[in-house]
């Protein structure tokens, strides 16, 4: 009896096309669910597990200080990273939109019956309405055009804090009482650990509506204007109305973030304003990874705990910052995000484990060289600016006098050494690299 699948002529079977039998669960998008709002339940539980954890108020201001900025920087990269619009003056709609909450606040009579935990959504608000005026003219082009508006822009709206002193207050800023307000089930947000619940749940709603945004047709268009805004108006979108669009979102979350400021320290300044903020925001993106949105949630941590923590231990720690921002651009343009991203085949492969001896025989040598740089830096900065009879320096926790030759000689050669090993190790790290993200050979 003849195969009813072989043809006359002896070639290959045909094959019976058939429908696979889809599990009820996958044809709900079950399995998709689940692995979408893991991130964000296990992110809630963290935040309100880390008080457990941190408990003293200096630790519960950092923490909030860290909820606020990634904020800022997850609104910041709905310009930068999803419409490729690249802004100098961003901090402008966060301050207004906490100025605009710290007069809200000092409204003694509508204040004592306003909810402490609505606020934010009024700072967003205004930060929405400045944002709507200046991106009607700033939207039409992105680019270099679009960067100096916003500079512009940003200078303007920080010089009027010295001359709009009603609303910004001038040199001394405005100051305020978040206690008045209204009590919410009960508290009143007298102490430091309720402030940090009531940012903590901010941080998860602005993040989920922001990632909710960039599913949206108009967040998916803002990557394809980013990419190639000829296309997208081909196609019959406006890319001048994406970008605006783009840019009134970003400018009701920055104001969010500035509510949020607010509320945390009951002031804000002409520093809320000027382009040093401007200027932190981009970095903190930046280090964090714009092509990823989860890119500045790392960034706003990493930098927050620099600014925080070693800021204690330093007064050079805006130039470790500086330093990592540089080596982050040259080497790794994508961020702490895409380094972490970048091992995501080799885990794929199941060949990750064949990068950990290399990477300790690389990192290791490399920490030592940079601990003794770091400590030449140091020394060279006391040297230079100590009183006259202060020589001793205390240098991981160890106290030595920096015009003695030995201690430039140790640091010296820890740096030479620990470097030079790193450049006599990269070779096998690269070949170990390959080789991990290589399929086939040796797991």
């Amino acid at each position: 009896m003849s195969d009813p699948y072989q043809d006359t002529k002896g070639a290959e079977p045909k094959k019976q096309i058939t429908t696979r039998q889809v599990p009820a669960s996958e044809r709900m998008g079950a399995g998709s669910f689940i692995m979408t709002i893991a991130p964000w339940v296990v992110a809630s539980a963290i935040l309100m597990f880390l008080p457990v954890v941190f408990t003293n108020n200096s630790a519960l201001t950092i923490m909030n200080q860290m909820s606020i900025t990634i904020i800022f920087a997850l609104a910041y990269n709905m310009l930068l990273g999803q419409g490729g619009m690249l802004s100098f003056g961003h901090a402008v709609y966060a301050g207004v939109g906490g100025f605009a909450c710290m007069h809200i606040m000092n409204m003694s009579d509508f204040f004592a019956s306003f909810p402490l935990p609505l606020l934010p959504i009024f700072g967003g608000l205004f930060g929405m309405g400045l944002a709507m005026i200046v991106g009607a003219f700033s939207t039409r082009s992105a680019g270099t055009v679009f960067a100096m508006i916003s500079l512009g822009v940003g200078e303007l709206i920080a010089a009027c804090s010295v001359i709009i002193v009603a609303f910004f207050g001038g040199e001394e800023g405005v100051s305020g009482n978040r206690t008045y307000a209204q009590p919410f089930f009960g508290v009143e947000f007298l102490q430091q650990i309720e402030v940090y619940y009531l940012t903590a749940a901010w941080v998860i709603i602005s993040a989920v509506l922001m990632y909710l945004w960039s599913r949206t047709p108009v967040g998916r268009m803002a990557n394809a204007v980013r990419d190639n805004p000829e296309r997208a108006e081909f196609l019959g979108y406006s890319a001048r109305w994406v970008r605006f669009y783009s840019f009134v979102a970003s400018g009701f979350f920055a104001g969010v973030s500035g509510a949020l400021f607010a509320i945390n320290y009951e002031i804000l300044t002409e520093e809320n304003l000027n382009t040093t903020s401007s200027g932190i925001i981009l970095l903190v993106t930046f280090l964090g990874g714009v092509g990823f949105f989860f890119g500045p949630i790392i960034g706003a941590v990493a930098f927050t705990l620099l600014q925080t923590v070693l800021s204690l231990q330093t007064e050079l720690w805006a130039f470790y910052a500086g330093v990592l921002f540089v080596a982050t651009v040259m080497f790794f343009p994508g961020g702490l995000a895409g380094l972490i991203m970048m091992h995501v085949p080799a885990f794929k492969l199941g060949k990750a484990r064949l990068l950990i001896v290399p990477y300790l025989k690389t990192f290791v040598p490399g920490l030592i060289g940079v601990f003794g740089l770091a400590a030449l830096v140091e020394m060279t900065f006391h040297v230079r600016h100590s009183a006259q009879g202060d020589n001793d320096i205390t240098v991981y926790w160890t106290t030595f006098d920096t015009h003695s030759a030995l201690p430039w000689i140790l640091f010296g050669a820890m740096a030479l050494i620990g470097l030079g090993l790193v450049r006599a190790t990269a070779g096998s790290l690269r070949e170990a690299w390959n080789s991990a993200n290589t399929a086939g050979g040796a797991a």
